[in-house]
């Protein structure tokens, strides 16, 4: 994967397909090494790039405090180093508070906006603080992980047969509490919370002028419907999609990546 000088840090990213120009923007913790399965439908139709963002992966993990403003320089920073005057923006979870970020900050970059599962932050609107899990046992971060990523998930649902991708889903975020990591690893993701915990565009969000799909989890308790019925309020030009499923909706719901594509590629 290539690599761009960007605002102080390099940015790891890679670029991929045919077709308008989509930045896709990650969520908490996710790096461009475990996030393919959800990149590879917008490469299927879109010119993308996406990156690791500071402090993840194998992008820079410079000193903190980080702010959401630094995300959103880190992600003008690429689509500079691209030549990309503008493009489509998709942004899930974390990410889609960056792209929030960015598109009050530079609305003329963003032609066509997509949030998934995110909130626009704020002492009244912010999502699940997920800084305050980071000092449990394993044990515990995985069990109250499960309990606010879907919050149908109790372990009677997980149980029932007719819910095995549900289960599936449960185990795989879970499996991430048991993964041993470097201390500099684990430094860059707690400045990542810190940045998120900081999160608010809530009186901003008027200043975004492109088309904007809001796509939220019907039972989502990390970034509650609440949050996205707010942005959609608060955006001029924004349409909210409710979706079965929680924060991960997109992993259940078989409609809501083949909708959240086409919408992007809508003139």
């Amino acid at each position: 994967m290539p690599t761009a000088s960007v605002n102080g840090i390099d940015l790891h990213y890679e670029r991929s397909g045919e077709g308008d120009r989509l930045l896709y923007l990650n969520g908490s913790g996710a790096t461009l090494a475990t996030t393919g399965m959800l990149l590879t439908p917008f490469t299927n139709r879109f010119d993308v790039a996406a990156h690791d963002q500071r402090g993840l992966g194998l992008t820079s993990i410079p000193p903190g405090p980080y702010s959401m403003a630094d995300y959103a320089a880190d992600a003008l920073g690429l689509l500079d180093h691209l030549g990309w005057d503008s493009c489509r923006v998709v942004g899930i979870s974390f990410g889609g508070m960056v792209a929030q970020e960015l598109a009050v900050t530079a609305p003329e970059r963003v032609e066509r906006l997509a949030l998934l599962c995110t909130s626009p932050g704020g002492p009244e609107l912010a999502s699940y603080p997920l800084h305050e899990l980071v000092g449990l046992a394993p044990e515990e971060r995985s069990r109250i992980g499960t309990t606010i990523l879907d919050t149908r998930f109790t372990p009677e649902w997980l149980a029932d047969p007719a819910h095995e991708t549900d289960r599936f889903i449960a185990e795989m975020m879970a499996s991430r509490n048991q993964v041993s990591k470097l201390p500099e690893v684990l430094r860059g993701e707690w400045e990542q919370l810190g940045a998120r915990q900081g999160h608010d565009v809530v009186d901003r969000l008027g200043r975004i002028t492109c088309p904007t799909l809001v796509a939220s989890g019907r039972y989502d308790g990390i970034a509650p419907l609440v949050n996205g019925e707010a942005i959609a309020e608060r955006v001029p030009n924004a349409e909210l999609r409710v979706y079965e499923g929680g924060h991960a909706f997109f992993g259940q719901d078989p409609k809501a990546i083949p909708d959240t594509i086409r919408w992007l590629a809508e003139a």
